[in-house]
């Protein structure tokens, strides 16, 4: 059984137990041990281990992990440091540094962002080397979904970024009004420059957080 060691548990409990979960399980026990999977094993829960419920402050969609060597690690958009960066991160940095926000010490390990609140939660856990979307499918967005509509429903407000067709259509699982939701193109080289440039995202959440008295988060 899984074990993150916060608040998550009681999700991660009740998931667990299903039949869907044992079967991905399964599935994952297989695929570990016969082909290239990213990221590590013990990698593969870090946006819950790093970032606890009660502490999640912006959740961050993302859809499939890289599947690059020694990129995924477990957070959406981010990479190990030293790792070369990927379009679509250098492309949220730019955003970043164009809104001029508060900012930290920019690395391409976004670790630093899920310490402060920022859940990076990927739709698709884990993937094939070189195969994208090679676990969709098989249970991790019955999970996932589970997990954002657990945040959606809670009465603390949250930002929610949803950047893309497929993060957009998570929508429907944030149901408190009290949210704020941050739609806008993905950051990839093929629609970045279709609205994800200049959406003034970071900017909107920290003013957000300001207003009901939260650290805003230093990007």
């Amino acid at each position: 059984m899984i074990r993150v060691g916060n608040d998550w548990q009681p999700l991660f409990d009740e998931e667990q137990a299903k039949p869907y979960y044992l079967n991905l399980r399964s599935f994952l026990k297989g695929e570990y041990a016969t082909k290239t999977v990213y990221p590590p094993m013990d990698e593969i829960f870090n946006a819950f281990r790093l970032t606890p419920f009660a502490d999640t402050k912006v959740i961050i969609v993302g859809q499939d992990p890289y599947h690059e060597p020694g990129q995924a690690m477990g957070l959406s958009f981010s990479v190990h440091e030293g790792t070369e960066e990927p379009p679509s991160l250098r492309n949220i940095h730019q955003e970043i540094i164009e809104e001029g926000v508060e900012q930290g010490e920019w690395s391409s390990d976004l670790s630093r962002w899920a310490r402060q609140g920022v859940l990076l939660l990927n739709s698709t856990l884990t993937v094939v080397a070189h195969r994208a979307a090679s676990h969709a499918g098989r249970g991790w967005e019955r999970f996932t979904d589970n997990a954002i509509s657990a945040l959606g429903r809670d009465a603390k407000p949250r930002v929610f970024m949803l950047w893309g067709s497929y993060a957009r259509s998570k929508k429907v699982l944030i149901t408190n009004p009290s949210h704020l939701v941050l739609e806008s193109a993905h950051p990839s080289p093929l629609s970045a420059y279709r609205g994800f440039f200049g959406n003034g995202h970071f900017r909107a959440c920290n003013e957000f957080l300001r207003r009901r008295g939260e650290a805003p988060i230093a990007w």
